[in-house]
């Protein structure tokens, strides 16, 4: 087709959609903005609204039996466990469809839209376990949304194994791990489920790797743990399927490391120190440190979230949710 020198060219409407959405996947849907403009200015893009969510990993993630989590637990006027005092993430993640789940279910819903398969203690082996106990138990459905977080385990598991294996060979295992991860997202992408995948916190920074600093020690193990989650995360971002209509990638790491240079900022005021006196999921809001005010910890004890730490997560979460275009 010529042009003259009056006409405006226009290409094809397929062509156009087909250029918007490979810019759109090169920058990572970085918002509903850019996805609109796509359709020519004029149209709205349809937020995706799931029908159920499915908890996929370990002990950040997890709810037990009896209506605990692993931060800490808030209580009632007579002393009971009041499971959405102190929601973790995922549980505010679900409160934004108006889900719960049956281990937290205090309206009593006859079927929770909130599925938990996450359980403490679970490796990145388990996870994939965890998604083919679902495929099981009736597999997947049209609009089900499904997180996954997973590997703190895994980072603590190696770091342990050294010094019987080298620091080359345990940073290679990290990446690994977090290779299989991003593979049992893919498998969960394959199975029709959107999700959101959070990458792990910097575990450097958490109280259990200073805890393993000593008085003129050569070896730093605060280093080391930070370099095993950097492999495991890296590894994971770059093998999970990069596409916003799929995966919304929570960058967890990034968000702790802007906590570590300016705590205040985030409005939290010890991120060094657990506030529990005992251990999860036995901590509740009676077995803190005196004087100790619970949103402004970010570790419950030396490796899990307190309730800052999950109020971090949530709100990364609930933004990627939402802005991603699934």
């Amino acid at each position: 087709m010529i042009f003259s020198s009056k006409a405006t060219p226009r290409w094809p409407a397929t062509l156009a959609r087909l250029v918007c959405t490979r810019v759109a996947l090169w920058v990572g849907i970085a918002s509903l903005g850019l996805v609109a403009s796509c359709g020519g200015g004029t149209s709205q893009f349809d937020p995706f609204i799931p029908k159920r969510l499915l908890v996929f990993g370990d002990d950040y993630s997890a709810l037990t039996q009896n209506n605990r989590n692993y931060s800490v637990n808030a209580i009632d006027v007579n002393g009971n466990i009041n499971c959405i005092g102190q929601p973790i993430w995922v549980q505010q993640l679900a409160s934004v469809y108006g889900f719960s789940f049956a281990e937290c279910n205090p309206n009593a819903d006859f079927q929770p839209a909130g599925r938990m398969l996450a359980f403490a203690g679970a490796k990145v082996a388990d996870v994939g376990a965890q998604v083919e106990a679902q495929v099981a138990a009736g597999g997947f459905r049209d609009k089900d949304l499904a997180t996954v977080l997973a590997g703190a385990n895994d980072i603590i598991e190696l770091y342990e194994s050294y010094p019987s294996l080298s620091q080359d060979i345990l940073l290679a295992e990290a990446r690994a791990r977090g290779q299989r991860l991003a593979r049992v997202v893919n498998r969960l992408v394959d199975l029709g489920a959107k999700v959101i995948i959070a990458d792990l916190p910097d575990l450097g920074l958490s109280p259990y790797a200073v805890s393993r600093r000593t008085v003129g020690q050569t070896f730093d193990p605060v280093d080391f743990i930070s370099r095993l989650t950097v492999a495991f995360n890296e590894q994971l971002g770059v093998n999970v399927v990069l596409d916003g209509r799929f995966v919304g990638l929570v960058q967890t790491q990034l968000r702790f490391q802007a906590i570590a240079r300016s705590p205040g900022s985030f409005g939290l005021l010890n991120i060094t120190a657990g506030i529990c006196t005992v251990a999860p999921p036995n901590c509740t809001s009676s077995t803190l440190l005196p004087d100790a005010t619970v949103n402004t910890y970010l570790w419950s004890d030396d490796r899990r979230l307190a309730p800052g730490g999950h109020a971090q997560l949530a709100s990364l979460a609930v933004d990627r949710a939402r802005r991603n275009p699934f």
